[in-house]
């Protein structure tokens, strides 16, 4: 991803000096210049007392020579890339220059990080001439997924000596966003699409013939320029025209982000594996031509249109996809209900995706009754017990299967998941199930799904 720099310098303007502004050394100076006073005037010993008026003297012209010096200093900063995964390196570029008439002190710049980019980035800049440019490079990476705000710069103007640093900051700033990882998935086919496009993708016809002129209630996802007003008005519900509609590959991904559903702390929890498998699947299923909705058990959407020639599109619904998984937190959430509605709202997918937590049986019974006979449906369900450390207790592993077993008489392919578990050998595992159970090497289906006659797998 390409660099994305600050295009609006700011100025910093040095002017004003205070005793604050003294260093350790500058404090130093002045006590013992005191110090020295004093003594020579109690024992009357003048050349005490001129040493100790030079030595309180040198801090307060420091003061003075820096509070008449008007600098100004522009800042530019770039990060390379301004979106990184979890691990990678970031790298931040800082262009300074001395805007002003007259060459500046040193300078001491300090960046301000969040503390788990790591430390603050600090250097030293000798005089920069009027009109100078500096370029300072330093590198931040993250283990925690997030969005994390860069800055603002901090500059420190010091006189020769080092008696006295006048502090001065910019205020802009920048934000490093920071995804979950992506595991790139093998090409393995988990579920039957309904678009022309790719390889072993299944056919559908509608009931009335390709020449059907009827309108049909609107699904989630149609274009609004299809709507049918007459039909609409008659019926009190959106409709739409069905010789307009366009079949295509539709797969939605439910991801479970609810706290009461997860175990574990920190980057190796299973919300963070929950979340870094989610990612990988919508943006391999986008890759592949589906129009993919991303969706959480509160009913907030993450969609993006099938893919069409121009690449750009898919870069945009990685680059939004993958923001708001960085982002993406646990809620409060008791049950999947939100999930449940918007499932079936949805209409129109052919393969829904689930990665999910700890299921009570409620939760379970619930999804099994949201599949539709025409869904695919696989579920990624994480014993999420595991992620305790040890072996889960008995009740915890029963109530596991039990959620599991509910899943799949209710027609979803189930594959366990526990800790240390790689999400693409998962995936094939998913895809080799529904190989199996349709006994054909072309779509790959779901155990006790029912295939329509009026529906055609196109063999691979």
């Amino acid at each position: 991803m390409s660099a994305q720099q600050n295009q609006n310098a700011e100025n910093s303007d040095g002017r004003g000096g205070r005793l604050s502004g003294l260093t350790t050394r500058g404090r130093s100076f002045l006590a013992a210049g005191l110090a020295a006073m004093a003594s020579g005037m109690l024992f009357d010993y003048k050349v005490l007392l001129r040493v100790g008026a030079l030595l309180a003297v040198l801090p307060l012209i420091a003061i003075m020579v820096l509070a008449r010096t008007r600098y100004r200093v522009s800042c530019r900063r770039a990060l390379e890339p301004a979106r990184v995964g979890v691990g990678q390196e970031a790298r931040v570029h800082l262009r300074l220059e001395n805007v002003s008439r007259l060459p500046s002190g040193t300078l001491l710049v300090e960046d301000r990080v969040p503390y788990v980019l790591g430390s603050r980035p600090r250097f030293v800049l000798n005089k920069v001439e009027p009109h100078g440019r500096r370029r300072v490079v330093y590198r931040v990476r993250s283990d925690v997924r997030g969005r994390y705000l860069l800055g603002p710069l901090a500059l420190r103007l010091a006189d020769p000596f080092g008696l006295v640093e006048l502090s001065r900051s910019f205020s802009a700033q920048h934000a490093l966003t920071v995804t979950p990882q992506v595991h790139v998935l093998p090409n393995a086919p988990v579920g039957q699409a309904w678009s022309g496009r790719g390889e072993g993708h299944a056919t559908s016809v509608a009931a009335a013939g390709e020449d059907d002129i009827g309108t049909r209630e609107y699904r989630h996802g149609d274009d609004l320029r299809r709507v049918h007003w007459r039909s609409t008005a008659r019926t009190g519900e959106l409709m739409v025209r069905r010789e307009e509609q366009v079949w295509q590959s539709r797969a939605t991904i439910l991801l479970d982000t609810r706290a009461i559903a997860h175990r574990g702390d920190g980057p190796a929890s299973s919300f963070e594996w929950a979340v870094s498998a989610a990612a990988s699947i919508a943006i391999h299923m986008a890759r592949r031509g589906y129009a993919v909705r991303l969706l959480t058990e509160t009913g907030q959407a993450v969609t993006a249109a099938a893919h069409d020639s121009s690449a750009a599109v898919g870069l945009d619904f990685e680059g939004m996809l993958l923001d708001a998984l960085a982002v993406v937190e646990m809620s409060n959430a008791a049950t999947l209900s939100g999930a449940n509605a918007m499932l079936r709202q949805g209409g129109g997918d052919s393969l829904v995706l689930a990665v999910l937590g700890d299921l009570s049986g409620d939760d379970a019974s619930e999804l099994a009754r949201v599949r539709h006979s025409t869904t695919s449906g696989v579920a990624f369900a994480m014993d999420t017990a595991s992620w305790l450390g040890g072996s889960p207790q008995e009740y915890a592993r029963a109530r596991f299967q039990g959620s599991a077993q509910v899943l799949r008489v209710g027609g979803w392919r189930v594959v366990e998941v526990e800790p240390g578990d790689r999400v693409p050998d998962l995936w094939e595992q998913a895809a080799r199930r529904g190989t199996g159970s349709t006994g054909s090497t072309g779509i790959a289906g779901i155990s006790g799904d029912s295939s329509s006659g009026m529906e055609m797998g196109a063999a691979r």
